[in-house]
């Protein structure tokens, strides 16, 4: 199925599409900005979100003739994706590649509040995504693309027995493919910075943004410092897939359907949940997720480390030698992403480690 705007199923009461009005490409919204929906906390919300692959400059600057060198009829181009692309003013060489949608105000979130964003799904919209590598980008700058052509891999997707699955060519242009899951997922989840200056769409940080945590899949929460009155919380990036470190420059980036919820955590239930949350800190059925961010990767992973023995020790009360000895036999700290000017490190703690501690 396509979901085109306003089609298919729609499961929260409130709908948000991407629009020209709503969305916004290459920068994060700011307090200065205008909220395109006003919510209560506690409210669900079905957003439209757009993949920029297709839509940039190396790509055409047109989804149509994009997707459709590629075999994909017109009406299976998202209109979304065609409009924004026509009419949504961006500076290539200033603003970030990622479109946003959103502002959503969550009335009652004041600065020290965490916002948490809960994902109840995520559903692709359409069955095609892209993977690409940029000169100057990704892991291996300098080294890949061997071209002097950028590289967008086009990646149809399949219906399989155990669910969707992404395809890949061993060879160009041969028969035979590598298959591997989809576990679709936002890059970008985040709220406003105070201050009247849009952040670029590419570096994550204390605000989420472009943090790439592939852990955020449909049952989890993204817990995020707030900032500004009404949080003025936003969502993009989508992805069908990713795996961690991202070392192309982009994962299997796609457009996704997404149902959230939001809710407010006040500042004081916040501290005895989570200690002092610095920056995005995410939870899964089976994990309490600390992240850290940096420009050096080695710092990234100090930080990430600090927030895991704040986070124990506020909620637990253990010991931080005990949480650092805990830390390094049975956590994993994996990393996030090392495409994003600000690389990122993720914590994964087994909640069930601690059944028998109490919270």
């Amino acid at each position: 199925m396509i979901l085109q705007p306003g089609t298919g199923a729609i499961p929260a009461p409130v709908y948000l599409p991407a629009t020209a009005a709503t969305v916004r490409w290459g920068r994060l919204p700011c307090e200065a900005d205008a909220p395109v929906l006003t919510i209560s906390a506690g409210d669900v919300v079905t957003i439209d979100t757009v993949s920029h692959e297709g839509l940039l400059e190396d790509q055409g600057s047109d989804p149509l003739a994009f997707f459709g060198a590629h075999g994909v009829p017109a009406d299976a181009v998202l209109a979304d994706a065609v409009e924004i692309a026509a009419t949504v003013s961006r500076d290539p060489a200033a603003d970030g590649p990622h479109v946003v949608t959103g502002p959503i105000r969550v009335e009652g979130a004041e600065p020290g509040d965490l916002l948490a964003i809960t994902v109840l799904e995520t559903v692709p919209r359409v069955p095609y995504g892209v993977i690409s590598n940029r000169h100057g980008r990704g892991a291996l700058p300098g080294e890949l693309p061997r071209g002097e052509a950028n590289v967008s891999v086009f990646a149809p997707i399949a219906e399989r027995a155990e669910g969707l699955v992404g395809l890949l060519p061993v060879v160009e242009g041969g028969e035979r493919v590598v298959e591997f899951p989809l576990r679709p997922f936002l890059g970008i989840m985040g709220v406003a910075v105070a201050g009247d200056e849009r952040p670029h769409s590419v570096p994550p940080g204390a605000h989420g943004g472009n943090i790439d945590l592939n852990l955020l899949t449909a049952g989890s929460t993204l817990y995020l410092p707030v900032q500004v009155d009404g949080a003025l919380a936003y969502v993009g990036d989508p992805h069908f897939a990713q795996g961690d470190g991202e070392v192309a420059l982009t994962a299997l980036e796609a457009s996704l359907r997404v149902t959230l919820r939001f809710d407010v955590v006040r500042r004081a239930d916040a501290l005895a949940a989570f200690g002092e949350v610095l920056g995005p800190l995410a939870r899964t059925d089976e994990y309490l997720v600390p992240t850290g961010m940096d420009a050096d990767l080695d710092e990234a992973l100090r930080r990430c480390v600090r927030q895991a023995l704040s986070l124990i020790g506020a909620r637990w009360g253990m010991d931080e030698h005990l949480a650092y000895a805990y830390l390094s036999a049975a956590t994993d700290f994996d990393i996030s992403q090392v495409v994003d000017r600000v690389t990122g490190v993720h914590a994964r703690i087994r909640l069930a480690d601690f059944d028998g501690v109490g919270r």
